[in-house]
């Protein structure tokens, strides 16, 4: 491992070999198909125990704390179940192309043979991250029994062509046969805020805006106040002379007027 890591990787390596002399395994399960094992190890007094999957017919080993899945290294607990079947060159489906010390040497190629070249968007490398454990957990299901295997097999193949219909869009015959048959999003109704409202206007405020004025007495229009009918048929009220000072025809001065001007009424 040492010639085909590179020296990070072997050193995370090394330590997950070291650590795997101190685990203990115990047989759980055993049929036609697959072994279980429980991979006890003890860290700081405190045991842990992990549960290790052997399937026969793939010759494939899964571990529970999932250790390979998530960071690329095999764990302890499956290097002790190796250790224990004396296995002297590990497998090369447990060593990834990109912890080697040859990975970039050559191209990586997909399907078709088209070069895939390193993304640099860390949002598209969390996304494959999270596909290829939740994969992965769906394969260490479906390896479980034959009827497992071919349940994923049907699904994976009816999802693939689904994908490359949604890759290549739809053609015009999906869709209806023609571009006049295109159904196109309208702008949403416009819908009055609330409070927006115009304020209510008044009688008053109509009459006002239209030049109509209405009389403060009797509140008829066409007058104001001093040409109302109700203080024209108002009899005067005398003034205060008339009310404090009474005429006296006895005063001698009516004698003078009376020489002067003859009697009056």
């Amino acid at each position: 491992m040492a010639t085909l890591y590179t020296r990070t990787m072997f050193q995370k390596f090394e330590q997950e070999l070291i650590q795997s002399t101190t685990c203990f395994l115990e047989l759980k399960t055993e049929d036609a198909s697959k072994v279980v094992f429980n991979v006890s190890d003890r860290k700081n007094w405190e045991t842990r125990v992990a549960e290790v999957v052997y399937v026969k017919n793939s010759d494939h080993a899964s571990c529970s704390c999932k250790r390979f899945e998530f960071v690329g290294i095999i764990c302890k607990h499956i290097l002790a179940l190796f250790r224990r079947d004396q296995i002297e060159y590990m497998p090369d489906k447990y060593i990834l192309k990109r912890w080697k010390k040859t990975a970039k040497s050559g191209l990586v190629s997909d399907a078709n043979g088209n070069e895939i070249k390193d993304s640099a968007d860390p949002g598209l490398l969390i996304k494959r991250s999270t596909m290829s454990r939740l994969a992965s957990d769906v394969v260490e299901d479906a390896l479980m029994c034959e009827e497992g295997c071919e349940l994923l097999s049907e699904t994976l193949k009816s999802l693939r062509v689904k994908l490359k219909l949604l890759k290549d869009g739809p053609s015009n015959n999906e869709v209806g046969g023609s571009s006049s048959q295109t159904q196109y999003m309208k702008d949403p109704k416009r819908v009055r805020c609330n409070g927006g409202s115009k304020r209510v206007t008044g009688t008053k405020e109509k009459a006002m805006k239209l030049g109509i004025r209405h009389c403060r007495e009797c509140g008829h229009i066409g007058h104001d106040r001093r040409q109302c009918p109700r203080n024209l048929n108002t009899p005067t009220s005398p003034s205060n002379n008339d009310e404090s000072t009474p005429i006296d025809l006895s005063d001698p001065l009516f004698d003078e007027f009376y020489r002067m001007h003859g009697p009056t009424q």
